[in-house]
C-alpha cells in the first residue's frame, strides 16, 4: 500500500494521548450538560389531553364537556384528527406552569365534592408527572349529572 503525501492525509486530532499510543479521546464541543442545550415546549393541547384522560378514569367521572360541547364535539370526532380526549378541558401552558379548567359530567349518586377532590388530585398528578409543569390550579365545573334512566333515551334518540 502506498503512502499519501502529507498534503493529502487528513488531519486527526488526538488529545491527551501518549505519543505513538493511536488512542483516541472524542473531542468535546460545548459545554455542560447535553440535556440543557436548547428548549422544550409543551402545546395546550398535550397538557389538556393528558388531563382530559387522567379526569376520564376516576369513577363517578361520566364525561367531560358540557352537553353542547359533547354534541359539537361528536361531530368533530368524525373528523380525521379530531379528538374527544380533549373536550370539557381547557390548559393554559406557561414556560413552568400551567393552569387547567374542566368541564365535567358526574354519575347520579356520586358524592361531588369528594369526586372533584379526586378529579383534581389525579389530573395534577398525571400532567406533573409527564409534563414537569406545575400544575398551579385545576378548575373543576360540574355541568351535569347523568341520570340512570338517561342513557335508555340517549340510546333510543340515536337509533331514530
Amino acid at each position: 500500500m502506498t503512502e499519501m503525501p502529507e498534503r493529502n492525509r487528513p488531519e486527526t486530532t488526538i488529545e491527551g494521548a501518549a505519543e505513538g499510543t493511536g488512542t483516541r479521546r472524542p473531542t468535546r464541543r460545548g459545554g455542560g450538560d447535553p440535556a440543557t442545550r436548547g428548549r422544550t415546549t409543551i402545546a395546550d393541547g398535550v397538557v389538556e389531553k393528558i388531563a382530559g384522560l387522567a379526569a376520564r378514569d376516576v369513577p363517578g367521572v361520566h364525561a367531560l364537556g358540557s352537553s353542547l360541547s359533547r354534541t359539537f364535539g361528536a361531530v368533530r370526532d368524525r373528523v380525521p384528527g379530531g379528538s374527544r380526549a380533549t373536550r370539557g378541558v381547557k390548559a393554559e401552558v406557561g414556560e413552568v406552569q400551567t393552569a387547567l379548567d374542566l368541564e365535567i359530567v358526574v354519575d347520579y349518586g356520586v358524592a361531588i365534592a369528594q369526586l372533584a377532590r379526586e378529579v383534581r388530585e389525579n389530573v395534577i398528578a398525571a400532567v406533573e408527572r409527564m409534563t414537569g409543569l406545575e400544575v398551579v390550579e385545576a378548575n373543576i365545573a360540574v355541568v351535569d349529572v347523568k341520570l340512570p334512566d338517561e342513557e335508555d333515551l340517549e340510546l333510543e334518540s340515536r337509533l331514530q
